[in-house]
């Protein structure tokens, strides 16, 4: 693409972003395509009714904003909010001309909602898209020339999705090839749905986490730098899966991250006007992150319990919150309720043990 040209295009149709040369740019079209990965199934609308539909959303929401500004009426959300300025979002990574997008989507999604959950940015949390994609999608029957749907993603993501270091990714078809250990290194999601309500999707980014989006990649988007995209040349090359990180309504735009290296983009992240590319069709969330493991030198700033039987709970730092202590044995229970006290009283770090957000192991000192 002359960059030059699209510049000018760019420029004439009166858009705030700006070309240029990126790790992208310079591929083949067969090269482009295989850094996508998003093809609707055929029972879904295609790309294009996407698109349309997505139009159809943000003008509903448009029409229902002003009517309420009309009436004096607030909304529950920010005008923006970047899940960024919380240091909610992990770094960017590089798919690789694999179209595994869907993967890298979810799996950013999961990551930046498990730190605001925790409300807890230094939260280590790494999780492998190759699980995803070389060991869930390749049973389903996909691979790196298929790529994968959102939906799928999110419900393996119910049965867990291990570490990095588990099962690093590279960019090619390959086995599934876990960790001796898989079974203990799991994170699961409670559960996702779908959402195709604009307001819905603010208030869920500014309160809750990161949306699962999908959306038309055209030609002139493997040429963006900065600013805030429109399409406006090209043909359309396929479907492509990122995670919404924040919104900016001044600049009237999503903002996204991608899965294309720090090398491609504003540093790897991207924004995209509202409306554009069927982006808003409808995105998918992760209602909540499962707790299951260790959590490493916590402090106790509160106990609460009642005289029902074994109805104790205590409140971990580091924005970890209310946690519920075992209940399938009374000695043990009350084992670690002592603890947990003489820890609160003595201001001392402890470790513990949860499965499934329920304490069951106690490690003081």
């Amino acid at each position: 693409m002359d960059l030059i040209k699209l510049q000018e295009s760019i420029n004439r149709a009166g858009a705030s972003w700006q070309a240029g040369e990126t790790s992208l740019s310079q591929l083949s079209d067969e090269q482009k395509q295989m850094y996508l990965g998003y093809q609707p199934r055929a029972d879904e609308p295609s790309l294009e009714e996407r698109e349309q539909m997505a139009r159809i959303n943000y003008e509903a929401y448009r029409a229902f904003q002003s009517q309420a500004q009309s009436q004096g009426k607030t909304f529950g959300y920010p005008t923006a909010y970047d899940l960024r300025t919380g240091g909610f979002v992990t770094p960017i990574k590089n798919q690789g001309g694999c179209g595994s997008c869907v993967a890298f989507g979810t799996a950013a999604t999961i990551e930046a909602t498990f730190r605001r959950q925790r409300n807890n940015p230094n939260l280590a949390i790494d999780l492998s898209e190759a699980h995803l994609f070389y060991c869930y999608a390749k049973a389903e029957g996909m691979s790196c020339g298929t790529g994968w749907y959102p939906d799928s993603a999110m419900e393996a993501a119910k049965k867990g999705v291990v570490d990095e270091a588990c099962f690093p990714y590279t960019a090619r078809d390959q086995s599934c090839n876990l960790c001796s250990d898989a079974q203990n290194r799991l994170v699961t999601i409670t559960g996702y749905h779908k959402i195709t309500d604009v307001s819905a999707m603010k208030e869920w980014l500014s309160t809750r986490g990161a949306l699962s989006a999908c959306f038309s990649v055209y030609n002139d988007f493997f040429s963006y730098k900065s600013g805030v995209y429109r399409h406006v040349s090209g043909s359309l090359a396929g479907g492509h899966c990122i995670s919404i990180i924040g919104y900016d309504d001044s600049q009237g735009c999503w903002i996204c991250k991608n899965s294309w290296d720090t090398t491609w983009g504003e540093n790897g992240f991207f924004k995209i006007a509202y409306g554009e590319c069927g982006i808003e069709a409808w995105v998918y969330v992760a209602d909540g992150i499962v707790e299951t493991g260790w959590l490493s030198n916590v402090r106790v700033q509160g106990l609460w319990t009642n005289n029902s039987d074994l109805n104790s709970y205590v409140y971990l730092s580091e924005g970890i919150g209310w946690r519920r202590l075992c209940t399938s044995n009374v000695n043990s229970h009350l084992d670690m309720l002592v603890q947990l006290a003489a820890s609160k009283e003595q201001d001392h770090a402890v470790s513990v043990y949860q499965n499934g957000g329920i304490i069951t192991q106690i490690y003081a000192w």
